[in-house]
């Protein structure tokens, strides 16, 4: 980890070194969450999810998308020949 120096500007203003803005794959208009911490200040880059996406960030589904990736990872899978064969499977 590395450190750099960004100097407080007119109205509370920070400018982030440019390297630390690519390191943290930041883009103007991000919103950065400030925090008090014992002994500075933390920031901590946020990503605004559209409401309509909402439903794929949260943790049941995410565990969702883990347990998949680990079937495929591990081979797990089954491949259908048709729409029927797959249908079909469900009353095996």
């Amino acid at each position: 980890m590395s450190s750099a120096i960004a100097i407080l500007r007119r109205k509370n203003q920070i400018t982030l070194p440019a390297e630390v803005s690519k390191a943290a794959h930041l883009e103007e208009g991000d919103p950065i969450e400030v925090r008090l911490v014992k002994g500075g200040i933390l920031l901590k880059p946020k990503k605004l999810v559209d409401a309509e996406q909402a439903w794929f960030w949260t943790s049941k589904w995410q565990e969702g998308e883990r347990r998949a990736s680990e079937d495929i990872t591990k081979g797990r899978l089954e491949r259908f020949e048709s729409d029927d064969d797959f249908l079909d499977s469900f009353d095996e």
